[in-house]
């Protein structure tokens, strides 16, 4: 079963400094149709301008997870990272038992374009941490690359959560079956070209959740960037 979410039908929020789409409730956007898929509870596809962004303030509990598309985002937090995230790479921040931090756009006079992934943890009090890799080498392989895993194998990041969480920047057109269960969510995060999910069209922004599947068919066109999720329940 596949359920689809258009870019146009997300959640949309302009706050001058940032505009933000949101594929489910978030903030002051409620929508009680879309309050997440599986573990996976915020898919917000940010941006923000030049030398503003968001001050300091706390999560708890919760798998925090930053792409960026275009620009830099500059992280900082109260275990005292200071750093900043680019194009290639993947944060992720375990809110866990509380956290505060402050994100803002590196750069003066570009908007940093990202996308903000909230995964619900696999149980709540761990220990507040962070992780950040670089996967710009490997995305120049057109192939679809893990770059989120609860162990961290194969040099993902670690998510606090039964997921696999991958990424692709295709260089040229593709095509891959992927392998799973039917007591398993997969959700597909389309950021820039085209990805047919079986005989479903995805485009820039759209999204889309398959439920009691055991195999996938996934096609792109050359350019194309998305993300693939795959989670419990």
């Amino acid at each position: 079963m596949i359920q689809v979410r258009r870019s146009i039908e997300r959640g949309d929020a302009n706050h001058g400094w940032l505009k933000s789409k949101h594929t489910f409730s978030f903030a002051d956007y409620h929508d009680p149709k879309h309050m997440g898929f599986g573990a996976l509870r915020v898919i917000n596809e940010d941006r923000i301008d030049g030398g503003t962004g968001f001050g300091t303030h706390g999560h708890r509990d919760m798998e925090i997870i930053s792409y960026v598309i275009d620009g830099a985002l500059e992280h900082k937090d109260s275990m005292g990272t200071d750093t900043v995230i680019k194009p290639g790479e993947v944060q992720r921040m375990s809110a866990g038992t509380g956290i505060r931090h402050s994100e803002h756009n590196h750069l003066k006079d570009q908007t940093t374009h990202f996308l903000q992934i909230w995964i619900m943890p696999e149980k709540n009090g761990i220990a507040p941490g962070y992780d950040q890799k670089s996967f710009a080498q490997d995305f120049s392989s057109n192939e679809l690359i893990l770059v989120g895993s609860k162990n961290g194998r194969n040099g993902s990041v670690m998510i606090h959560q039964d997921v696999d969480m991958y990424a692709a920047k295709a260089q040229e057109s593709g095509s891959k079956i992927i392998k799973t269960f039917k007591h398993r969510y997969l959700w597909v995060q389309v950021i820039h070209g085209t990805v047919s999910v079986e005989k479903t069209e995805l485009k820039s922004g759209d999204g889309a959740g398959i439920t009691d599947a055991e195999s996938l068919s996934l096609r792109w066109t050359a350019g194309s960037e998305f993300i693939l999720f795959d989670l419990p329940q």
